[in-house]
């Protein structure tokens, strides 16, 4: 099972692959905002559970189960991020999902996701709720 902290490296990791042909260790470190042995040591860990190929001063590669896993993370954090702008959360989205997102459940991120859904394919409902957090803030 992955840490919060491995979840951060293998979601940066997922998302530099998709822009760049091959992710390197300051990148990371750069990203992140993190020393580069303590990208070293989370880099061995994540080979060591075969999310990642890495070989010293080498090139990044996910593996299958990596891109797997970091494509489930980036959309978690994305869909996260959603549901905040759905409810009229008045916070920073980015930060507020990076807390959230190690901490809820499997299920309740399913949950999360019928609940945006469900408000994508309702806009009246969608409409209804707005109306009615508009209307609660006036009365502030």
């Amino acid at each position: 099972m992955l840490t919060p902290s491995l979840e951060d490296y293998l979601e940066e990791i997922y998302r530099f692959s998709l822009s760049l042909g091959s992710v390197r260790v300051t990148d990371i470190s750069n990203r992140l905002k993190v020393a580069l042995p303590s990208v070293t040591k989370a880099l061995y860990k994540l080979r060591d559970e075969s999310y990642i190929n890495y070989e010293r001063y080498g090139e990044i590669k996910l593996t299958d189960k990596g891109k797997e896993i970091g494509n489930y993370l980036v959309t978690r954090y994305q869909l996260l991020q959603e549901f905040l702008d759905l409810i009229c959360s008045r916070c920073d989205f980015a930060a507020e999902a990076e807390a959230m997102e190690h901490y809820l459940s499997t299920a309740t991120i399913n949950a999360i996701k019928t609940f945006v859904e469900f408000m994508k394919t309702n806009p009246t409902w969608k409409q209804a709720y707005n109306d009615f957090i508009t209307s609660k803030d006036g009365l502030r």
